[in-house]
C-alpha cells in the first residue's frame, strides 16, 4: 500500500507541473482578456438567467439553467470546500487561500468559455441523445482528427469522477465525530457498514439517471449552502475580533509564504505555495477541468452564451464565498496551528472549538449532505465519459465501477485518494483547456451576436 501511495503521489506531482499551471492560469487570463472581462460585466444578467427569466420549455436540452448550475455545484460544493480548504491551509498556511481566489477569478472566465462551448457544440451519443461536454465540443468544434484528445478527456474523466475523496472524508467524519466519541471501536467492520450505507443510498439515485440526480441536487444544494453559511457566520461573529487579522494575513502570507510546509517548486517556497493554492482551487471549483460543462451541456437552452454566464457563477459561489468562509473559520479558531489534523478533521476541530458540544455535529450534517450530493453528480459525469468511449448502451456499467470505488475509498488512506483525483483532474484539464483556447475566437463572435440579439429584443 505504501509503494502504491508513493506511485500515485509521483503521478500527481508530475501531472501538476509548470506546463499545466501555465495552461490553467495563463489560458484563463487569455480568455478573460479576449472576452473583455465579460464574466464580470454581465453578472446581473447571469443572475436573471439563473432565476428563469429567459427559460423556454421548448428549447433543446434536458434540464433548466438552475438545475444545471445546482447539479454542477453539487459536485464542486463539497469536500473541496471542507476538506480541500483544510488541506490547503494545513500545508500552505493562510496565503494558500489567496491563490485559491486567483484560481476562482480566472476560473470564472474559463468556466464561461467551456460551458458556452458545451452548448455551441453539442453532439449526439450512440443512442442519438443530445449531449454536451469537452469530448463533444472537441469533436464537433475541432473535427474528427482531434478524437484522441476527446478520448483522453473521457478516459481520465472516468477516473476523476470516482467519488473516492468524498467517501474517504465522509468516513473519516463519521468515525471522528460520531463513532470514536461514542466509544465505538472503528475498524474494518465499521468502515464496511458505512460503505454499505453509502452504496445503498447512492444506487437508488444514480440508477435513476440525470433527471433524478438534478432533482435531488436542486433540493439539496441551496439548503446545504444556507445551513453551512449560517453556521460559519455564527463562528465568525463569536471570533469577530480576530477576523480582520487573519483576513489580512491571507494577503500578506500569499507572498511571504511563511507558513508553507511542503516541498519547494521552481526553486522556492513561494512557487510551491502558488501551485498548492491553484491545485486546491481547481479541486474546489473545477474550472478548466471539464466536469461542469457536462452538466451545463444538458441545459434547456438554444443560447450558448446564456448557459456560459450561469456557469461562471459557480467558481464565485464555490471558492470566493464558501471556501473563504471555511478558511476564516479554520484560521480564527486557531486550530490550524494547534492541531496536526488534516482534511475534514481539521474543519471539525474548528467547529468544535467555536461551538463546543454541538459544532462538530452540525458540521457532520453539512458534510453528509455535501458528500451525498457530490456522489450523485459525479456518477453522471463518469457515465457520460464511458458512453463516449464505448457507447450509450453500455454506460450503465460505469455505475458498477463507481459503487465498487465507494467500498475501496472507505478502506484507503486520504492522501492516496486525493493524489489520484488531483492527477486525473490535471490530465482532464489538458484536452479541455487546449480545445477551449483554440475555439475561443468563435465564442467571442457568439458573444457579439448574443449581445446584439439581447439589445434588439429589448
Amino acid at each position: 500500500m505504501g509503494q502504491l501511495d508513493q506511485l500515485i503521489k509521483a503521478f500527481s506531482d508530475y501531472a501538476w507541473g509548470l506546463p499545466l499551471l501555465i495552461l490553467l492560469i495563463g489560458g484563463g487570463l487569455y480568455l478573460l482578456i479576449l472576452s473583455r472581462f465579460l464574466p464580470f460585466r454581465f453578472i446581473g444578467h447571469a443572475v436573471q438567467v439563473l432565476r428563469g427569466k429567459y427559460d423556454d420549455p421548448n428549447d433543446p436540452g434536458q434540464i433548466s439553467h438552475f438545475k444545471a448550475l445546482t447539479t454542477a455545484l453539487s459536485s464542486t460544493i463539497g469536500m473541496g470546500n471542507i476538506a480541500g480548504v483544510a488541506v490547503a491551509i494545513s500545508i500552505g498556511g493562510p496565503g494558500a487561500m489567496f491563490w485559491m481566489w486567483v484560481s476562482a477569478i480566472v476560473g470564472m472566465s474559463t468556466k464561461f468559455f467551456t460551458s458556452t462551448l458545451a452548448i455551441m457544440y453539442r453532439g449526439k451519443d450512440s443512442a442519438g441523445e443530445l449531449q454536451g461536454g469537452p469530448m463533444y465540443f472537441i469533436m464537433e468544434g475541432l473535427g474528427k482528427s482531434w478524437k484522441p484528445l476527446a478520448i483522453m478527456f473521457s478516459f481520465f474523466g472516468m477516473i476523476g469522477a470516482l467519488p473516492v475523496v468524498n467517501v474517504n472524508q465522509l468516513t473519516q467524519a463519521i468515525n471522528d465525530i460520531l463513532l470514536i466519541p461514542g466509544g465505538v471501536e472503528v475498524g474494518v467492520k465499521t468502515n464496511a457498514l458505512i460503505a454499505l450505507m453509502l452504496v445503498s443510498l447512492t444506487a437508488v439515485i444514480i440508477f435513476g439517471g440525470l433527471k433524478r440526480i438534478s432533482n435531488a441536487a436542486s433540493k439539496l444544494v441551496p439548503s446545504m449552502v444556507l445551513l453551512y453559511f449560517v453556521l460559519v457566520l455564527v463562528i465568525l461573529v463569536i471570533n469577530y475580533e480576530t477576523v480582520p487579522k487573519y483576513f489580512f494575513m491571507i494577503f500578506t502570507d500569499a507572498f511571504a509564504a511563511n507558513n508553507f510546509k511542503g516541498d519547494p517548486f521552481l526553486g522556492g517556497v513561494l512557487g510551491a505555495l502558488i501551485l498548492h493554492g491553484i491545485k486546491r482551487g481547481a479541486f474546489s471549483n473545477e474550472a478548466g477541468i471539464g466536469t461542469a460543462p457536462m452538466a451545463h451541456g444538458a441545459a434547456k437552452t438554444d443560447e450558448p452564451v446564456r448557459e456560459g454566464l450561469v456557469a461562471m457563477l459557480g467558481p464565485a459561489i464555490d471558492t470566493l464565498v464558501v471556501c473563504t468562509l471555511t478558511a476564516l473559520t479554520i484560521l480564527v479558531t486557531g486550530v490550524w496551528e494547534t492541531t496536526s489534523n488534516n482534511g475534514v478533521s481539521l474543519t471539525a476541530s474548528a467547529f468544535n472549538n467555536a461551538l463546543p458540544g454541538i459544532g462538530q455535529y452540525l458540521l457532520m450534517i453539512c458534510v453528509f449532505i455535501f458528500s451525498i450530493s457530490s456522489l450523485f453528480s459525479y456518477s453522471y459525469y463518469g457515465t457520460k465519459c464511458m458512453s463516449f468511449i464505448i457507447g450509450a448502451d453500455k454506460k450503465h456499467y460505469y455505475n458498477y465501477i463507481y459503487i465498487l470505488s465507494i467500498i475501496l475509498a472507505v478502506m484507503t488512506p486520504f492522501s492516496m485518494m486525493l493524489n489520484l483525483i488531483d492527477g486525473a483532474f490535471a490530465l482532464m484539464a489538458i484536452p479541455t483547456m487546449t480545445a477551449t483556447i483554440i475555439l475561443a475566437p468563435r465564442v467571442t463572435k457568439e458573444i457579439k451576436n448574443y449581445i446584439n440579439r439581447l439589445f434588439n429584443d429589448s
